[in-house]
């Protein structure tokens, strides 16, 4: 591949080697691969121009020198000599893995990114395509503009952290006669206690600390799909904010509080209750044997599809609930109708059973208590509720500051809990709603009895966790 073309047929060339930036990520979209074939394809640029040089000084020299605002002894070095070096580095000598090829823009400017900045580097390590065909690669610095000329962009979105290289951006467009492409600048959002650094985000995947770039603790695209945000809601959160220039630390929740505005009207229900200390509460007046029956997944949208709930002479509720129902309170089963609680038995201080007559016949309205419940039946699934905190512990992190000590040590907290029967039917990915425990998305879905299906807790704007941390 070449650079395009500044000279004239009777100039001698001087042929580029290089693919585009070099990345061991994933193969390029289409777009980016007929970039590639026609970088293949251009006519190549002459050192003649003086518009760049190579320089085999010592990085520390060369960095040593940019602080100095003085101009390297190579940098009028002869076309000959230059492309002499530059075959080196085709090569990959020892010789030429030293050089780097830098831009003729600015020794002495103002602004440190015009102080002929390097522009190729050898790199030996193979290619995850090309392999080892090509031992030189530009930099994302030169590799951006050429790109976006070629590509068709008209007006490239950049980080205000960018705002100093956006004159080399221009610089490099005007000297190698590309299509010219507008700059329009953004401040990045910043969230608190979070990590948006890809080098510090990289230390806490190889130190184990995380899954891996899709961790749902991760500010990343795939860590926040797999926390339960969905693509309208992070659209609709971005078209809310605009294309600020203003800096600003934020918090998360209103960009779930978008996603909760998008996903409560269209994700099913479901009730699961925790493990710990359920309490059975048997019920005079229901059926002998339980039974099932086929009702809307969502109250409010018969479209969203049915589910089958058990009914049965005994029900689980929640040791919490339980612990607050007087007897002879009438309480409202929730999809199922009244009851009156009759006894409530204890055993060292410790609630172990309700008993309470079925009243199908009262009013949900007349109750001050709603509460969900599990039929005592085999059919029940084992769950897994998660909850995530933050990585860090601090709201805003600073370059200087040592991630090891800014650290938190306790993210993730897993709570045992028994789903309804129907709960088997979710895959990987599908959100939900736990009925008065909140948004939860599948993690592992269903496979077998004894593994149990892992939730992962959707943040709504206003409640973190699922299941509320013990007060400090």
């Amino acid at each position: 591949p070449v650079l395009p073309a500044r000279t004239s047929p009777a100039r001698t060339p001087l042929y580029l080697s290089t693919p585009g930036h070099h990345t061991s990520l994933s193969s390029p979209p289409p777009s980016r691969r007929r970039c590639l074939a026609r970088l293949d394809s251009s006519e190549p640029a002459a050192p003649q121009d003086g518009v760049a040089f190579i320089d085999p000084s010592p990085k520390e020299e060369q960095q040593a020198l940019r602080l100095q605002r003085k101009p390297s002894p190579h940098r009028d070095a002869a076309v000959e000599e230059n492309l002499r070096l530059w075959a080196e580095m085709q090569a990959g000598s020892a010789e030429g893995v030293k050089c780097c090829m830098r831009a003729k823009i600015d020794p002495a400017s103002d602004n440190g990114a015009l102080r002929d900045p390097t522009i190729f580097r050898c790199n030996l390590e193979p290619h995850h395509r090309t392999k080892d065909k090509y031992k030189v690669y530009p930099t994302y610095d030169l590799a951006c503009p050429i790109v976006d000329a070629w590509e068709g962009v008209t007006h490239a979105l950049r980080d205000r952290q960018y705002s100093d290289r956006d004159h080399q951006y221009v610089w490099f467009q005007q000297a190698l006669q590309l299509r010219k492409v507008d700059l329009w600048g953004f401040s990045r959002i910043n969230f608190v206690k979070t990590l948006l650094s890809k080098r510090k985000l990289q230390w806490l995947v190889d130190e184990g600390r995380a899954d891996g770039w899709d961790d749902p603790r991760f500010p990343t695209v795939a860590g926040i799909l797999r926390r339960g945000m969905t693509v309208q809601g992070l659209k609709a959160f971005i078209l809310s904010m605009g294309a600020s220039k203003n800096t600003n630390l934020m918090g998360w929740d209103k960009i779930w509080a978008f996603n909760k505005a998008v996903i409560d009207p269209s994700v099913p229900r479901y009730t699961a209750l925790l493990a710990d200390g359920l309490v059975p509460l048997s019920l005079e007046g229901a059926p002998p044997a339980p039974f099932a029956e086929t009702m809307a997944a969502h109250p409010k949208d018969e479209s969203l599809g049915k589910k089958v709930r058990f009914f049965g002479p005994t029900v689980l509720l929640q040791a919490e609930d339980a612990a607050l129902i007087a007897e002879g309170e009438e309480v409202t089963l929730m999809s199922w109708g009244n009851a009156i609680v009759r006894k409530a038995v204890a055993e060292n201080g410790s609630l172990k059973r309700l008993d309470g007559q079925l009243h199908l016949e009262g009013s949900v309205k007349s109750t001050k208590k709603k509460l969900t419940w599990l039929a005592d039946t085999p059919d029940l699934v084992d769950v897994e509720l998660v909850d995530l905190d933050f990585l860090l512990t601090k709201d805003k992190v600073e370059e200087e500051d040592d991630i090891k000590q800014v650290l938190n040590d306790h993210t993730k907290f897993v709570h045992r809990g028994r789903g309804e029967a129907a709960m088997r039917q979710l895959r990987r990915g599908d959100i939900l709603q736990v009925e008065r425990r909140g948004f939860y998305i599948c993690d592992e879905p269903y496979v077998r009895p004894g593994d149990p299906i892992r939730l992962l807790f959707v943040p709504d704007g206003k409640s973190f966790f699922g299941v509320p941390p013990p007060k400090k």
